[in-house]
């Protein structure tokens, strides 16, 4: 006899764990099935949250180590240590999926621990460790997010040739460390071990870092890491890379091959969809493997849908997080949207890139005529303070209308300073409300208030 529930989130990450609370505040018996012990799925296991407690670590060490001395503030002698450093980072993520589970108790959300599938309409089975579990619901959602896309020629062996599973936990520095991968993942977990002693290679088949994001961004985030050491070899085919004794060695088409300590793979990601046999029971994916649903998140299935990383589109918590609540508010009230538009995109490395709507060069595309206003951080005052200037403010609006319709920022604190953009673009916001809104000084969001005053040209600060 199986285990009925109204709803049931597959996958507890966070399109399922927030989606799933989310369900239960609007009064659905709600279950999760997640296959890992711990909640919160790769973003606050073994992603987001542990690269960015270590990026925040290793950016005090460089700190300590190059730049304290300009404001007049003597450490003497510096040291790493990396053990309390990556426990740090582990006590971190337990803090916060602990608190996960404290939300599933709080809202009275069941979880069920195992892998989960679909067996037909409203019907689930749990692959436990004691067995299996059958169960029944109204409506299903899968959020099982993605894995690391794999690279023909590419041995992982999840220790020297490894994915940014393995680079969270390097048990010493490498003394050389290759990259293969310039977008957000590979430049992240570079700069941690590059900050903490590594040589850093990135290669990346591109001709640019940061596919899709705006162009003029990436040229300038290329040149400041370089200026901070870490090499890159563009437009680079990686052939093969495979274990040699103690080292590593890629092979790049028409280039002599790459040695090196290890190997962090960031070439994209892939839906998990790993055992639900989703063609068994008629859910249909694209070529890619991504769950086709509609505009309300339904798959071909009826009563079942999907959400977050698996469905495709920016893959972002943030964004899966959206899905999740939006989703579970369309089944129960019948009304649920997402703005895909005011979606912002991080990059946690120093500087920070940040980025929401349209690039210069996808409106090109489209032939949407704008104007443009840049405010670079060194006219600011703040900036100069922290010492932090290098960057800039760009703010892109509709020629005609000067409605906003893009905000990209590469600078000191550009994920926080992101979010007003975000803000203001959810609003429907012009250039003009956002320069006419009075801004405190000195703080870096008067850079964001300058470059949109430069839309109109009106930039008012040295």
């Amino acid at each position: 006899m199986s285990t009925s529930h109204d709803l049931i989130f597959i996958g507890g990450g966070p399109a399922g764990y927030v989606g799933a609370v989310r369900a239960a505040q609007l009064g659905l018996n709600t279950a999760c099935i997640e296959l890992e012990p711990r909640l919160g799925g790769t973003c606050l296991r073994v992603g987001c949250i542990p690269s960015k407690a270590l990026l925040e670590a290793s950016e005090k060490y460089d700190e300590a180590m190059r730049s304290l001395g300009d404001f007049g503030v003597n450490v003497g002698s510096v040291s790493l240590d990396l053990g309390k450093m990556l426990k740090r980072k582990e006590q971190i993520v337990d803090g916060l999926t602990s608190g996960v589970d404290y939300l599933f108790k709080k809202n009275k959300v069941t979880r069920y621990l195992g892998r989960g599938r679909i067996t037909a309409p409203g019907k689930l089975v749990v692959d436990g460790a004691e067995g299996q579990t059958e169960l029944a619901a109204q409506h299903i959602v899968v959020a099982t997010g993605s894995n690391v896309a794999s690279l023909k020629g590419v041995e992982l062996d999840g220790d020297r040739i490894g994915t940014s599973t393995e680079a969270l936990s390097y048990p010493e520095v490498p003394g050389h460390l290759i990259v293969i991968g310039a977008g957000y993942i590979g430049l992240e977990m570079g700069s941690v071990w590059r900050r903490l002693g590594s040589k850093v290679t990135v290669v990346e088949y591109q001709d640019r870092i940061l596919p899709g994001m705006d162009a003029e961004l990436a040229k300038e985030a290329l040149k400041l890491f370089k200026k901070q050491g870490i090499e890159f070899r563009l437009g680079s085919k990686v052939l093969s890379a495979r274990k040699d004794g103690d080292g590593v060695v890629v092979e790049i088409e028409n280039q002599e091959p790459l040695r090196g300590d290890r190997v962090l793979l960031a070439a994209g990601r892939t839906p998990n969809t790993d055992g639900l046999r989703l063609d068994e029971v008629g859910i249909e994916t694209d070529r890619r493997g991504f769950i086709r649903v509609d505009e309300h998140f339904r798959t071909s299935l009826t009563g079942v849908y999907a959400v977050g990383d698996v469905v495709g589109g920016a893959m972002l918590a943030h964004k899966a997080e959206e899905e999740g609540v939006a989703c579970v508010e369309g089944i129960v009230t019948g009304f649920s949207h997402v703005n895909y538009n005011a979606i912002p995109g991080i990059v946690y490395t120093h500087p920070e890139i940040a980025t929401v709507g349209s690039s210069e060069e996808q409106l090109g595309e489209r032939g949407v005529a704008f104007k443009k206003g840049v405010f670079p951080f060194i006219a600011n005052g703040r900036a100069r303070a922290l010492g932090m200037t290098e960057g800039k403010v760009k703010v892109l609006a509709d020629e005609k209308t000067d409605r906003i319709l893009g905000v990209h920022i590469i600078g000191p604190r550009a994920g926080d300073l992101i979010a007003e953009a975000v803000a203001a673009m959810e609003f429907g916001a012009s250039a003009e409300d956002l320069a006419r809104t009075c801004h405190a000084h000195p703080t870096l969001a008067e850079c964001l208030r300058e470059a949109a005053l430069g839309v109109d040209g009106r930039i008012r600060q040295a």
